[in-house]
């Protein structure tokens, strides 16, 4: 299962000292005060347990299928499948090479191939499709590049094969209308 790879800057308490990077890759203590030390390990939550969106930075590549449940920001190079009932929205940066079927997508970047969306495709000015889109709802911006065919479906499996209604027949005469001839 995928995890956020980006890490998270931690929030500091008033007095606490925080890690400063100053560009040499030196760590310095920002705060005036001695370091506090503890005997109790302070864990974070399991990364399941969060509520933000994921994210895939754009020095990320990836060779392979991608799987997730919520939310994921790609804005690296993903040369493989992606499959989700989750959130996608693809990077200005992102390069993605392979079929993407989710509930939700927003394009920003690029992507060659096949979507499949149940819910929402919104393709943004700079975003570049080449494959075909397959969603109930689609957003299309101006300055976008879409090469390929869209299908927009009702976002529900049909009950019958047939699109046309079913006729019924009672064996009972046909009165006419507005009190005619009979």
């Amino acid at each position: 299962m995928l995890r956020r790879f980006v890490p998270q800057k931690s929030k500091v308490a008033a007095g606490e000292g925080s890690l400063l990077s100053d560009g040499n890759d030196e760590n310095h203590l920002a705060s005036r005060e001695e370091p506090k030390t503890s005997t109790t390990t302070d864990y974070q939550k399991p990364m399941a347990e969060h509520g933000g969106k994921d994210i895939l930075s754009s020095d990320v590549e990836i060779k392979g299928s991608i799987k997730f449940q919520k939310e994921l920001l790609i804005d690296g190079k993903v040369e493989g499948d992606i499959n989700s009932d989750g959130v996608l929205t693809i990077g200005e940066n992102a390069d993605i090479r392979g079929e993407i079927k989710t509930k939700s997508i927003t394009v920003y970047g690029k992507v060659q191939g096949n979507i499949t969306v149940v819910e929402r495709c919104e393709l943004k000015s700079k975003s570049v499709l080449q494959g075909d889109l397959k969603a109930a709802r689609l957003i299309i911006e101006e300055g976008a590049t879409f090469i390929g065919k869209s299908e927009v479906t009702t976002g529900t499996v049909p009950a019958k094969a047939s699109a046309r209604p079913e006729i019924v027949r009672h064996d009972e005469p046909v009165k006419a209308a507005f009190g005619g001839r009979g």
